[in-house]
């Protein structure tokens, strides 16, 4: 099967998109960015590859009549199974390159007791694992740095107070360690891992009951079709950093106002908010880009700031948004400055505003911010796409809605769940093209 490949290389994540001949989207692919460019897009497109296998798996679990209603449930257990196996390869690599670090002048007369505590603490990590996996199990991420870090904090401080040792002393051993993991790519043995994670759940899945032999002939024959990178374009923030050809390079102004077009073809303004920039766009009806505006020289406004205020708030960034909902007034802040704001926001606070009151002015501020971009780029004209990781934020959509109604008037305003995808999509459609012409 001839597959084409877009990767979107932004500041915060790395997204990919497998798209077939028909320009129907097979796979997506989401991993954390990293310092080694290279190897969040080896993992965005590797992951971007194991969705495209659960797209065919489902249209090849699709020809059994005696499944239907019940292909869903089959393929979340599947997938919790084949996510398990993931975290413990990746946890018996976080285990080893700490046990590798824990040696050396530094740590002579306590290596055999640091050496017990890592086997202790990747034992109950071991352990936890299936639960994390299991069904209606809530993670704050799905990225194992998240996953395994926080319960490796947990642990070790139970783990170092039992065994006499400085807890910031295994904490330094697993912050070493999971930058060398982390930029490792990710092992290609993708189809052995479906294959123990379909024997897993063969042997207990309620939903195929009878069918087991059935359904495990049809997987394995799904897990056989070749799937060609005939070609890919890469675009977003670190694009500039791969080595690919410039034949293989698009701007993410290009990307994001195609990507935007094919979720939605009768766009015509957009409005991206990344982790480092603003991009307001103006396409045509083929989803030609007509002109564009973007943020100037900082993130002031951007996913980027919104992280720094989760941390000055010492809250979650997903917190962010449902906790300014809950605002019975907006305050009024000056700055989206990211060096500024921590002091703003601390002055806030000492002065009796509520936190809620204080994220609406603050997600308010936002946006007044994107709409000064949009103007300049030629105003909202009908159809209106918001996309960007910031398009998941149910405060800053409400102000978004808000303001474009006040000064646009009604207009049709699109906002897609996988809209943090729009620029590999376009990407994606890019690498269709290049092979077309």
């Amino acid at each position: 099967m001839r597959c084409f490949i877009g990767v979107d290389l932004g500041s915060t994540t790395t997204k990919a998109i497998v798209m077939d001949e028909n320009l129907d989207v097979l796979g997506r692919g989401i991993t954390n960015s990293r310092s080694n460019y290279d190897t969040a897009c080896r993992v965005a497109r590797y992951e971007a590859l194991i969705s495209t296998r659960f797209t065919l798996f489902h249209q090849g679990l699709s020809k059994l009549p005696g499944l239907h209603g019940r292909i869903e449930d089959f393929l979340a257990d599947l997938e919790r199974s084949f996510r398990l196996e993931q975290f413990l390869e990746q946890l018996a690599d976080l285990e080893a390159t700490c046990q590798i670090n824990a040696k050396g002048d530094r740590f002579k007369g306590r290596e055999k007791v640091i050496r017990e505590a890592l086997e202790a603490i990747f034992v109950r990590l071991r352990e936890e694992a299936p639960a994390l996996f299991a069904p209606g199990a809530k993670r704050k991420s799905d990225f194992f740095r998240d996953i395994a870090g926080s319960r490796f904090m947990a642990i070790s401080q139970e783990i170092a107070a039992a065994s006499g040792l400085s807890y910031d002393l295994l904490l330094n051993v697993y912050d070493k360690a999971i930058i060398d993991v982390e930029n490792r790519p990710p092992s290609e043995d993708m189809r052995d891992k479906f294959l123990r994670a379909l024997d897993r759940v063969t042997a207990s899945s309620a939903a195929i009951k009878s069918m087991t032999d059935q359904v495990s002939v049809l997987v394995r024959d799904a897990l056989q079709i070749p799937l060609d990178d005939t070609y890919l374009v890469g675009t977003g923030y670190g694009r500039v950093t791969l080595p690919f050809s410039k034949e293989h390079i698009r701007s993410e102004i290009l990307c994001h106002g195609l990507g935007a077009h094919m979720m939605y073809p009768d766009t015509r303004t957009v409005l991206d908010i990344g982790g480092q920039d603003t991009k307001a766009i103006q396409v045509d009806a083929s989803g030609i880009v007509e002109n564009f505006q973007m943020n100037d020289r900082c993130a002031a406004g951007c996913g980027r700031y919104l992280g720094y205020i989760a941390d000055e708030m010492n809250m979650g960034l997903h917190e962010l948004g449902p906790m300014a909902m809950k605002a019975t007034r907006t305050v009024r802040i000056n700055s989206t400055c990211t060096v500024f704001a921590g002091a703003e926001l601390r002055d806030r606070l000492a002065l009796g505003e509520k936190r809620e009151d204080i994220l609406a002015g603050l997600h308010r501020a936002i946006i007044l911010r994107a709409m000064s971009i949009i103007s300049r780029s030629g105003g909202v004209r009908d159809q209106f796409t918001f996309t960007g990781g910031v398009a998941k934020n149910e405060a800053a959509v409400k102000e978004l809605r808000q303001l474009i109604k006040e000064n646009y008037g009604d207009r049709v305003i699109n906002i897609n769940p996988e809209s943090i995808y729009t620029g590999a999509l376009g990407a994606a459609a890019f690498a269709r093209r290049a092979v077309e012409n």
